[in-house]
């Protein structure tokens, strides 16, 4: 952990003494004392003396990494690896390196060196340890990584960046859908060349009481919200009695009205009315070649799978805050939890099902985008961490820290700091258990799509600890093992076919970004960004090739509320500006002329044309002048939308993530709009990629 760091404004930071020892505490370190603190330091010491084999040990392809074994001073030891596959134990020879014994709980302790050969195939291996004539034998993780993500196919191409709940067609319910995805998808291949479809993260959101709508803050980060479920697209859909189809049908024509209102999205409404259709569609008698497949995906996903839906089973009934249940209830494994999920086997294998049929479309969807002809299809978005109050902090609650937040500190755009009230990942309990939630949740998020974008992927290698939800400012970095983080990462992208695409904004020492193209992961770059040693406005030619490029993010207005303003009028209106709001405006306006004097020189907007809609055209052919390899272009922007999705800083204070898709005076528009809405198709001809 950080003890001093510098701030956006470059200036010195020295972390409070109390902020220190929070976030010990939460790591599971006394430091609230001097005394105390040095006895932490000594036992910290000491630990790795107590332990025969390191917690894990993280290699990539071609390394020969030294690693120690402890063991009583004079002993000898037999160390080996069994591969993943199964196959031949391979030995692991030890190294002349001499290294003094230490007297540890009253017993000399000594240390012995061995060398991991360098052509251990890719995979997660177990490294084995066995002390003299002891029968016993000490296990820990080994995990071998590619040294680079090749991802097969990346030609360069252009796609769409949307918020899917926000893109409607006259068939979904209030709500887009994975269906509507698979059309956008489809006809954008076909018809316009697109070679993906980023979508904002379909993380599983909390289904009883009020589901929180940002995707940013979602209940699991492994399991999908079966809001996006089209229900007509579910098998059983077929086999149902005439009396419940009936209902079905009326409970979609309640929903489908609500697509009309373009102020704002309520999936409220929209998951009571599907789920009352999902439990109907749940108790139909479903083939026997159905039963095998869905006794597969349950094999598959495991006790993963089995805690998550116990956790969604027991918010129906207790409410989807864990923290407020019976204390009996409030750890995963407790005897109270076992028995609950025995008496209510229905209410848990409900949520098994919804899963079960979120794979499935999200695989149908994938399949038609590339049967289109995209060369990636979909691309998913991983949020950053979890709901504290969510399945995956009741059921990682040994790899998650306490009372802690991730955020960020105060920056240009948020001069007030952020609480994202998420709990981090304890690096030292991602360790010990040998990264095992790690490598099933992007294993996860990676099986149906053929990319993958990491919110704010800094956070593998350090994130802002938040001390106190009230001051985001009270916080210090944490440092965590990117090399296994990533190396993690890289090893399943290369499993899965997958390019990853890493938003590497904000304050990024420079060494990062290095590091993660030499590991294969493309960089983010935002137009409004992209500035050279001056502050002026960098040269397309100069934009990184590794990297998906845009005008605008999920975070700033689509382009024609920027170019008016619209961002900062809001942040002043919500009080989360820190200087006066002429000065913000003032500095506005010079960068947007700064952007448009530089379309001008390169004679992409004439000195006369004012008209927004030929501004942003031209920004995107800014954009596509880079040699970029991704080129995305937001569908707000295709359509003329002003309205921003979300506004850092705020929760209710404004509508995030509940803007449905609308046009440039607010008007809904729809995915059957799309194909002749003349505003797109100028936009995408514009970039001629």
């Amino acid at each position: 952990m950080a003890t001093e760091y510098w701030n956006w404004q470059g200036e010195h930071v020295v972390v409070s003494s109390e902020v220190v020892a929070d976030v010990l505490a939460a790591l599971g370190v006394d430091a609230s004392t001097p005394e105390k603190a040095a006895l932490a330091l000594a036992e910290h010491q000491q630990s790795r003396w107590r332990r025969t084999l390191p917690a894990t040990v993280v290699m990539r392809e071609g390394w020969t990494p030294w690693f120690a074994v402890h063991l009583p001073h004079g002993s000898s030891a037999e160390v080996w690896v069994d591969l993943e596959d199964g196959g031949q134990r391979r030995d692991i020879p030890q190294q002349d390196h001499l290294v003094e014994p230490e007297w540890i709980d009253g017993v000399q302790v000594g240390e012995a060196t061995f060398q991991l050969p360098g052509d251990l195939p890719l995979g997660y291996h177990r490294l084995c340890a066995r002390i003299g004539t002891n029968p016993e034998i000490s296990v820990s993780t080994l995990i071998v990584t590619p040294r680079k993500l090749e991802p097969e196919n990346l030609h360069r191409t252009w796609g769409w960046v949307l918020q899917l709940y926000s893109v409607r067609s006259r068939r979904s319910w209030g709500i887009g859908d994975l269906h509507d995805l698979a059309d956008l998808a489809a006809w954008s291949a076909h018809d316009l060349g697109a070679g993906f479809v980023l979508v904002n993260p379909l993380h599983a959101a909390e289904l009883a009481g009020r589901m929180e709508p940002s995707p940013y803050l979602p209940a699991s980060r492994r399991f999908a919200n079966p809001i996006y479920l089209r229900i007509e697209d579910i098998d059983e859909y077929g086999d149902l009695a005439p009396a419940e189809r009936d209902l079905v049908r009326t409970l979609a024509l309640q929903a489908r009205a609500l697509s009309e209102d373009s102020t704002a999205l309520d999936r409220d409404t929209v998951w009571a009315a599907k789920r009352e259709a999902l439990q109907v569609l749940f108790r139909v008698q479903p083939s026997v070649g159905r039963i095998a497949e869905y006794g597969a995906y349950c094999d598959r996903e495991s006790q993963g799978l089995i805690d998550f839906a116990t956790w969604a089973a027991i918010a129906d009934v207790h409410g989807p805050e864990w923290s407020k249940w019976p204390e009996e209830l409030q750890e995963p494994t407790t005897p109270e939890v076992v028995a609950f999920r025995n008496e209510n086997p229905d209410a848990v294998e409900f949520h098994c099902w919804l899963q079960w049929q979120l794979d499935e479309q999200l695989a149908r969807t994938q399949a038609r985008a590339k049967a289109a002809g995209m060369s990636l299809g979909v691309v998913h978005d991983l949020a950053v961490g979890v709901h504290p109050d969510g399945a995956d902090a009741w059921a990682l609650q040994n790899v998650l820290a306490p009372n802690i937040h991730v955020g960020a500190p105060p920056d240009a755009f948020n001069q007030q700091g952020q609480d994202w009230s998420q709990p981090p990942w304890r690096p030292n309990a991602l360790a010990e258990t040998g990264y095992a939630a790690w490598r099933d949740l992007v294993r996860a998020v990676m099986r149906h799509g053929g990319g993958l974008r990491i919110d704010h992927i800094l956070g593998m290698f350090r994130l802002w600890w938040v001390t106190s939800p009230e001051r985001p400012t009270e916080g210090t970095y944490v440092r965590y093992d990117h090399e296994a983080l990533v190396g993690i990462l890289v090893l399943e992208a290369q499993r899965s076919g997958v390019t990853v695409i890493g938003e590497d904004l904000g304050t990024v020492e420079p060494w990062v970004r290095d590091y993660l193209t030499e590991r294969g992961i493309l960089g983010t770059s935002v137009l409004w960004f992209e500035r050279d040693a001056n502050g002026k406005p960098l040269a397309p030619e100069r934009w990184r090739e590794l990297c998906l490029a845009t005008v605008t993010t999920h975070d700033l207005p689509p382009t024609a509320g920027y170019l008016a303003g619209d961002h900062v009028e809001l942040r002043n209106r919500l009080g989360l500006l820190t200087r006066p709001v002429d000065e913000e405006l003032a500095v506005d306006e010079a960068d947007r002329d700064a952007w448009l004097d530089a379309l001008r020189e390169r004679h992409l907007l004439s000195n006369t044309d004012g008209e927004v809609a030929r501004i942003v055209e031209a920004m995107h052919r800014y954009v596509a002048h880079t040699p970029a390899k991704l080129v995305g272009v937001a569908l707000t922007d295709a359509v003329g939308e002003r309205r921003t999705q979300n506004q850092p800083g705020t929760t209710d204070e404004y509508p995030n993530w509940r803007v449905p898709l609308g046009g440039p005076e607010g008007e809904p528009v729809l995915v059957e709009d799309l194909p002749n809405n003349q505003r797109l198709r100028r936009l995408i001809g514009a970039l001629n990629i």
